[in-house]
C-alpha cells in the first residue's frame, strides 16, 4: 500500500479497534485469534486493487450513496440469464437498457449438482462453478459493470457449507479439529435436545434440525441434510468466514447478502435463531468491511416478521445491516391481490414510513424463493381471517382454484398434515398473464402486472425486479423434466430468460413491449423526482375503498399522490384538497380521480 493507502487503512482500523477488540474477546476471549484476524484484515485490504481502493475512498466521502433513488436492482441466476459469466457481460447493454444498476448475481460459488438448494450448500468459498467461469471472469465482469455505473451484489452463505466443503470431509473422517466447525454429537441424546425448542424450517424435506450419518453420529442440519450448520462458538469458524467474504470483497462485489442471517449462533434450550450473538457477529462484520472495504455494504436476508427484522439494522450508534429486504410488505402485497382488501398492507407500509430514515429496505415483489404467508394474523383476525383456512385460501388462489381468480403458480414445501404451503410463481403468471385467453384479459393481466411494480417503485428504499419480469415471462414448467430439479417447485418462476420474448422488448403490441416500456416509464420519472428520496416523508391515504390503497410522498418541495387499484372494478376515489397532473401523461385531476380496474395513477399536487 502507499503512504496515503495505509494511513486511511490505520484511520478506519483506529476508528473500529476498540469496539471490535472488546466484542471479539467477549465472544472467544482469545487474543491470539483477534490478532491474527487483523493481521489478515491488513492484508486483505493490501491486496485490494487499485480501481476498488479509488471506489473505497469515493464512497467513503459519499455514505449514503445506496439510498439514491437513482438505484433498481435485478436478481437473475447467472446460467438462466445468459449461460455464464462472461455471458452476463455480453448482455450489459440489455441491463442498462433496463435500467439496472444493481445487479445481484444468485449463487455462482462451487456446489454439487443435485444437492446444491439452488447454489446455497456451498463447497467452496473461492471458486466459481466451473460451468459458470472463474475467479477472473467474475473480476472481469464486476469491473465491466462499475465502467456503467453497475453495481454488484453476492450471496454469502454463513450458517453452513455443504457436506461437500473440504471442512465436511475431513470433519466426516474423524478429525477433531474440523468435527469442532460444526455441530457434532455422537448420540441423538443432545439433538433431541435441541428439538424440544428449536422449531423445524422446512418440516417436510428436513424432519428435524438434525441429520444422522452413515456412521451413527449426527451433525445439525437446519435447513437440508446437505447443509451442515457452522459453530460460530469457535472463533476458526468466524476468523475463515470473515477472510472468504473479504477474499470475495476483494473480486469488486459492492453488496454482499448474508444469508439467513438470524440463524448463525446456535444456544442449546434456545430456539437457535434471532439470539443476541447473531448480532454481535453482523456487528463485528459490519466493522470488519468498514475497516477493510468501505464501499462494500451489507445486505441482510431477515424473512421474519418486521418485529425481528428491524434489529438488524442494529442502532443508528452501532449499526449492522445497511439495507433488510421487505419481506412483510412483499407477502401483504399479495395477500392484497387475493383479497382484493388493502387494510394489512396499508398498516405495513406505515410501519415502515415510521422507522429512521437511515434504515433503507430492498423492496421487491418476488424473488428466486418461494412466498411464504408471514402475515399479521391477528390483524387479519380481528377482520374476520383465521391463519389455517386463509393460508388455504391464498394458496387456492393463487393455484387458480378460486372462483375468478386468474392466477397460475405451484405450492412449495406443502405439508399435508397442516396445510401450511408456500407459493411459487413469476410475477406476469400471478397477475394473469399466463392464463389470459382473450386480449381484454391480456389488457387486464399486463395493467395489474405494472400497477404493483408501480406500487413496488412508490415505496421508499430500493425497487428489486427479478429477472424476466421486465419481459413479463411467464412460468416455465420444464424443470419437472430434470430428475435433480423436479421436486423442487421454485423452479417454476427460475426459468431460462426467454430471449425470443426480451426481443419483443420494443413493441408495444406485444405484453413484454408494453410491461418493458411501462417499467422504463416508471423507473424515469422515479429518478427525475426528489420525493422518492428516501429522506421522503411516507403515509398512506383513506380512499374510500377497501380496494384502492393510496400513499403520498412529500420531498424536495414535491408532494406526489400514488393511488393502487386492487379490484376489478373501475373506481373513482376522492383526492387531498389541491389540483394534481398524472406524472405520465399530463392529464389534470381536481377532487377526485378515476382508475381503471387493476390500474394506478402516480400524481404530483
Amino acid at each position: 500500500m502507499t503512504q496515503q493507502e495505509e494511513a486511511a487503512f490505520r484511520t478506519r482500523l483506529a476508528r473500529h479497534h476498540d469496539e471490535l477488540r472488546w466484542l471479539y474477546m467477549e465472544l472467544y476471549d482469545n487474543g491470539s485469534m483477534f490478532a491474527e484476524l487483523c493481521d489478515q484484515m491488513h492484508a486483505f485490504a493490501e491486496a485490494r486493487s487499485a480501481a476498488l481502493k479509488d471506489r473505497d475512498a469515493a464512497r467513503e466521502a459519499d455514505p449514503g450513496w445506496y439510498k439514491r433513488r437513482d438505484l433498481l436492482g435485478m436478481m437473475l441466476y447467472i446460467d438462466n440469464f445468459a449461460g455464464d459469466l462472461d455471458g452476463v457481460r455480453s448482455k450489459l447493454d440489455y441491463l442498462e437498457e433496463a435500467g439496472v444498476s444493481c445487479l445481484h448475481l444468485m449463487p455462482f460459488l462451487d456446489t454439487v449438482r443435485g444437492r446444491d438448494d439452488g447454489g446455497y450448500a456451498v463447497a467452496d468459498f473461492r471458486t466459481v462453478r466451473p460451468d459458470l467461469g472463474t475467479m477472473d471472469d467474475l473480476e472481469q465482469l464486476t469491473a465491466a459493470c462499475h465502467d456503467r455505473g453497475i453495481n454488484v451484489c453476492m450471496d454469502f452463505v454463513m450458517n453452513h457449507t455443504s457436506c461437500d466443503h473440504a471442512w465436511a470431509r475431513r470433519a466426516r473422517e474423524g478429525d477433531g479439529e474440523y468435527m469442532s466447525r460444526y455441530f457434532f454429537f455422537d448420540s441423538c441424546d443432545i439433538p433431541a435436545q435441541y428439538e424440544q425448542t428449536c422449531p423445524q424450517v422446512f418440516p417436510t424435506t428436513a424432519p428435524g434440525n438434525f441429520t444422522q450419518l452413515e456412521d451413527g453420529r449426527w451433525v445439525m442440519t437446519t435447513f437440508y441434510p446437505y447443509q451442515w450448520d457452522l459453530n460460530y462458538k469457535n472463533p476458526r469458524v468466524f476468523n475463515e468466514m470473515m477472510y472468504n467474504f473479504l477474499y470475495l470483497a476483494n473480486r469488486g462485489m459492492d453488496v454482499i447478502r448474508i444469508d439467513a442471517v438470524p440463524y448463525i449462533w446456535k444456544e442449546l434450550g434456545t430456539p437457535c435463531r434471532n439470539l443476541p450473538r447473531v448480532h454481535t457477529i453482523v456487528r463485528m462484520m459490519r466493522m470488519i468491511g468498514e475497516i477493510v472495504c468501505p464501499s462494500v455494504i451489507l445486505l441482510g436476508e431477515v424473512v421474519m416478521e418486521p418485529v425481528k427484522v428491524v434489529p438488524y439494522f442494529g442502532t443508528v450508534e452501532k449499526p449492522e445491516c445497511h439495507l433488510l429486504y421487505n419481506v412483510t410488505t412483499m407477502c401483504t402485497t399479495w395477500h392484497t391481490v387475493a383479497t382484493r382488501d388493502t387494510r394489512l398492507l396499508r398498516r405495513q407500509l406505515d410501519a415502515v414510513s415510521s422507522l429512521p430514515k437511515e434504515y433503507v429496505f430492498l423492496n421487491y415483489l418476488r424473488c428466486h424463493d418461494d412466498i411464504g404467508w408471514g402475515l399479521d394474523y391477528d390483524s387479519l383476525r380481528r377482520w374476520g381471517m383465521e391463519e389455517v383456512p386463509h393460508k388455504k385460501y391464498l394458496n387456492d388462489f393463487f393455484q387458480g382454484h378460486v372462483a375468478g381468480s386468474v392466477s397460475r403458480g405451484e405450492l412449495y414445501n406443502d405439508d399435508p398434515a397442516t396445510g401450511d404451503a408456500r407459493f411459487c410463481g413469476t410475477t406476469a403468471s400471478m397477475c394473469g398473464l399466463e392464463a389470459a385467453a382473450t386480449p381484454a384479459q391480456t389488457d387486464t393481466a399486463v395493467r395489474f402486472d405494472l400497477t404493483l411494480h408501480a406500487m413496488m417503485l412508490f415505496q421508499s428504499g430500493i425497487p428489486m425486479l427479478y429477472s424476466g419480469d421486465e419481459i413479463g415471462q411467464l412460468n416455465d414448467y420444464s424443470y419437472k423434466d430434470d430428475p435433480a430439479r423436479a421436486a423442487d417447485s421454485r423452479y417454476v418462476h427460475r426459468g431460462r430468460l426467454p430471449w425470443q420474448r426480451a426481443a419483443q422488448r420494443h413493441d408495444e403490441a406485444t405484453p413484454a413491449g408494453r410491461i418493458f416500456t411501462g417499467l422504463h416509464e416508471l423507473e424515469t420519472v422515479r429518478r427525475a423526482n426528489p420525493a422518492f428520496e428516501a429522506s421522503a416523508a411516507v403515509s398512506t391515504l383513506d380512499t374510500g375503498s377497501l380496494a384502492v390503497l393510496g400513499v403520498r410522498r412529500e420531498g424536495g418541495g414535491e408532494v406526489l399522490v400514488g393511488l393502487f387499484n386492487f379490484g376489478g372494478e373501475s373506481l373513482s376515489v376522492p383526492l387531498p384538497a389541491g389540483d394534481y397532473a398524472d406524472l405520465l401523461t399530463g392529464a389534470q385531476y381536481t377532487g377526485s380521480a378515476a382508475l381503471a380496474p387493476y390500474g394506478f395513477l402516480w400524481l404530483r399536487g
